[in-house]
């Protein structure tokens, strides 16, 4: 399991595509063909989602696989530690931007 830096390059992994990265935050587009995942990963820092378009996640955890209806700018927050994978579940493309809030 990786600490937030997603490091990626096998098949079927998402695309992050770092867009900042300063004193106060990360924002990272991910970008998900179906079937793709970010791979295991924790949060080191409290995070917010922004849904590009519509779509349906597969979010696994320790507490098992849950199917998340995402919509195109319905945006949600998570604290830091999340321990995940991420897997788009639906039939399409799905990107999201990634905030992650660096704490001073």
């Amino acid at each position: 399991m990786t600490d937030h830096a997603h490091e990626h390059g096998s098949a079927g992994s998402a695309t992050p595509t770092l867009q900042v990265d300063d004193d106060a935050v990360r924002i990272t587009r991910w970008d998900f063909r179906p079937g793709e995942a970010t791979g295991w990963h924790r949060h080191g820092m409290p995070y917010v989602v922004v849904p590009l378009v519509d779509g349906v996640l597969k979010i696994v955890d320790a507490n098992g696989e849950k199917l998340v209806p995402l919509t195109a700018g319905g945006s949600y927050a998570r604290p830091e530690g999340v321990e995940h994978d991420v897997i788009n579940a639906g039939e399409g493309m799905m990107s999201f931007v990634e905030i992650e809030l660096k704490q001073r």
